[in-house]
């Protein structure tokens, strides 16, 4: 087995690449099986064909009961999973045993996001009579307006702007590309900083000139924008747990909760998966209950209805 395991992290180097910190997590991964399924099997340590899916969910539930989080555990079985696969390839193993096991269930939590009225505090905090707090309202009313990922809003060039059609080109995960639309306030906000926005020499002009840069006139970096979002929670006396990305779950949630239909949210927020989206169907249990009475034929009496 451990002769195995040194001829698969080979691989992963020589064929896969593989960064030193990805091998690194391979060998502690798969050392940590070899030791379970040692002790397991009275000091003897077992060659890869004779590893049974059996012996796997034992080592999984040895993980459970050693109190590893699911993430850890859904990270060690997809190691497994690799190593049996190239087994296969080499020709130790017939059929892969981690094939079978399961992710643990990961709890999904909700995200954290900010009320309106917490939202135009927000807002409302970068002065107005700086260069600097006309582009840090731009940035914040462009994130929310649009439900933008901090590295999409700092990725934005000139030519990614048609403030008259108040549309952005969004360049997302992936390199996806989508059209992503913007209210007046953003709009406002945007030729307000656009109008005293100085670039660097090194920084290209025209339709590749970035929108946002820092004081020096050079893009700016998503670091710089989490920098910019800390000093206005404590100026607003918001909640410190928000991040840029806490703008684009206010963002999802505000529309849903005023009636958005989840298909068009996963759209706006360039999502894949619908999936990923339904996290942020948390609405309120008045919202649901006023959309179901007022929907739903059977919900009130007759003489209610009829009034």
């Amino acid at each position: 087995m451990r002769t195995a395991l040194g001829r698969f992290l080979q691989y992963l180097s020589v064929e896969r690449n593989a960064s030193d910190l990805t091998i690194k997590s391979y060998r502690e991964d798969l050392t940590a099986l070899i030791e379970y399924l040692t002790e397991a099997r009275g000091g003897r340590c077992p060659r890869p064909g004779e590893i049974t899916v059996l012996e796997l969910r034992g080592y999984v539930g040895a993980l459970h009961e050693a109190g590893y989080a699911p993430t850890t555990i859904a990270r060690r079985l997809a190691s497994l999973r690799s190593f049996f696969r190239f087994g296969q390839r080499e020709g130790w193993v017939e059929v892969n045993p981690a094939k079978a096991l399961r992710n643990p269930r990961k709890p999904r939590n909700l995200p954290h996001f900010l009320s309106s009225e917490e939202l135009a505090r927000l807002l409302a905090a970068p002065p107005s009579n700086t260069s600097m707090g006309l582009r840090d309202r731009a940035i914040l009313e462009t994130m929310y307006s649009a439900g933008l990922r901090v590295s999409e809003v700092v990725g934005l060039n000139q030519s990614d702007l048609d403030l008259c059609a108040e549309i952005l080109r969004v360049r997302g995960k992936g390199r996806k590309e989508r059209l992503a639309p913007i209210g007046s306030f953003a709009v406002r906000a945007l030729q307000r900083w656009l109008e005293v926005r100085r670039l660097h020499a090194s920084e290209p002009a025209g339709p590749n000139a970035p929108v946002f840069v820092n004081r020096f006139g050079r893009r700016l970096t998503t670091r710089s924008v989490a920098r910019m979002l800390e000093k206005y929670l404590r100026t607003a006396g918001l909640d410190r747990r928000t991040t840029p990305h806490s703008l684009r779950h206010s963002f999802a949630t505000h529309l849903l909760d005023r009636g958005a239909d989840i298909r068009s949210v996963q759209e706006l927020l360039g999502h894949k998966s619908l999936v990923t989206t339904q996290i942020y169907t948390h609405v309120s249990t008045a919202s649901l209950r006023a959309v179901y009475e007022k929907a739903h034929p059977r919900a009130k009496p007759a003489s209610e209805r009829a009034r």
